[in-house]
């Protein structure tokens, strides 16, 4: 910049030097004169000369201007290199825990405009941490003053900390502070699902997605837990299922979200919706989770989801998950030595606490209390890793499988399990 000035300036002599020589001509004259009078005194000078001596007037004012600001722009640049150094260590600072020391170096800096913001942003962090409410209060006086969308996030930031959504939303959505800034979106999306409006806060992923505030690896677990929580939070089976429908497909396929969208769609009592719904995501990719709620779904029909059940168990017949939820619907059938059957079949091939909880279940509707005791502890047993005692009367692996496997093998030699 200095030596673009330097040329600028030898570019004005040299064109001052080439005007007077062409000035000393007597052809100057025939492009007219200029005559001021002023004083009492007379002027004159060809159009060219006073053109030239009013350029030459107006620089030696502002060589003049610039000598007399000097000392005021020097004391101004020092003041901005001041605020940054204060800026810089205060921040340091405050990410080496120093929070005293931290929120003085940053009041410093703040008194600066540029950095003003960041720093008074910065000096909240630091009387939070301390623990200074009062302190805390005067720097977002101060910040508010400064940028309302630095004072909005600064406030949302504190009170999501402290798990008070309602207060974020009310700072963001202040009109002094919109447009809200990529993390303005972020924020305000989490304090409205954190509010229960889930179905708000999915709404809003779009812009949240075209700011790029988040990672695409975050966005998409956000994405996916908002999804299922907007099907647990809907009021009725309309809510439910238009937000169902206007799900994305590879949505309508996570396992979290169907588990989601079939509970809510049970207590609403609308059986089919919530039996469809995960006999369609079953099918079309197999997902033990879903299969164990498939069982333990608190609704009706239970003869199509046995038959559904059963067709499963074709495919996948070393499933303990299937076992448990085909022993539960038997038992619900009143068919409970079926259901025995099937849960000793799942034990053997590895299921834990909920095999055993459903065989106290059936062992208590059957008046066999003292099984049922033994069940639900080796339920409770199994949660917590420890190994499971024998039931009365028997070895308990023995029973096992005697009861899982027939003495039957396949055309490779290997004991075939009934269905």
């Amino acid at each position: 910049m200095k030596i673009f000035r330097t040329a600028i300036l030898l570019l004005l002599i040299l064109l001052g030097v080439l005007g007077a020589q062409w000035l000393a001509r007597d052809g100057a004259r025939d492009l007219g004169e200029v005559f001021v009078r002023a004083g009492g005194y007379d002027f004159s000078a060809t159009l060219p000369g006073a053109l030239l001596a009013l350029a030459a007037a107006a620089l030696l004012l502002w060589i003049g201007w610039k000598l007399l600001t000097l000392p005021f722009r020097a004391w101004g640049r020092y003041r901005r290199k001041q605020a940054r150094a204060r800026l810089t260590e205060g921040l340091e600072a405050l990410h080496g825990g120093y929070w005293q020391r931290a929120e003085k170096l940053l009041q410093l800096a703040a008194e600066d405009d540029e950095v003003g913001t960041i720093a008074r942003t910065a000096a909240v962090r630091a009387a939070d941490a301390r623990g200074d409410e009062a302190a805390v209060q005067s720097h977002l006086s101060a910040l508010a003053q400064r940028s309302a969308s630095a004072h909005a996030l600064a406030v949302a930031d504190r009170a999501m900390a402290r798990q008070q959504p309602a207060e974020a939303l009310a700072a963001l959505d202040a009109p002094a502070a919109q447009p809200l800034p990529p993390r303005g979106l972020a924020l305000r999306v989490q304090a409205l699902a954190d509010s229960g409006r889930a179905g708000d806060a999915y709404g809003m992923l779009g812009p949240l997605k075209q700011q790029q505030a988040l990672s695409s690896a975050r966005y998409t677990t956000l994405e996916s837990e908002l999804a299922a929580q907007a099907m647990r939070e809907a009021s009725d089976a309309n809510v439910l299922a238009e937000r169902w429908e206007t799900l994305p497909k590879p949505l309508r396929a996570d396992a979290a979200i169907v588990a989601a969208y079939a509970e809510r769609a049970a207590a609403l009592r609308w059986e089919d919706a919530a039996a469809r719904s995960l006999e369609q995501a079953i099918d079309a990719r197999w997902d033990e989770s879903l299969v164990a709620l498939y069982g333990r779904l608190p609704i009706g029909k239970l003869d199509s989801r046995r038959a559904s059940a059963q067709r499963w168990l074709q495919a996948h017949p070393a499933s303990p998950p299937l076992l448990v939820t085909l022993a539960q619907l038997a038992r619900l059938q009143g068919q409970w030595p079926q259901a025995q059957e099937f849960l000793h079949r799942a034990l053997a091939q590895g299921a834990s606490a909920d095999a055993w909880e459903e065989l106290g279940h059936g062992f208590a509707a059957a008046g066999e209390e003292m099984l049922a005791r033994r069940s639900y502890a080796n339920a409770l047993a199994a949660k917590r890793g420890v190994a499971a005692t024998e039931l009365p009367g028997r070895d308990l692996k023995q029973k096992i499988f005697d009861e899982a496997v027939v003495e039957e093998r396949d055309e490779h030699g290997v004991p075939r399990l009934r269905e």
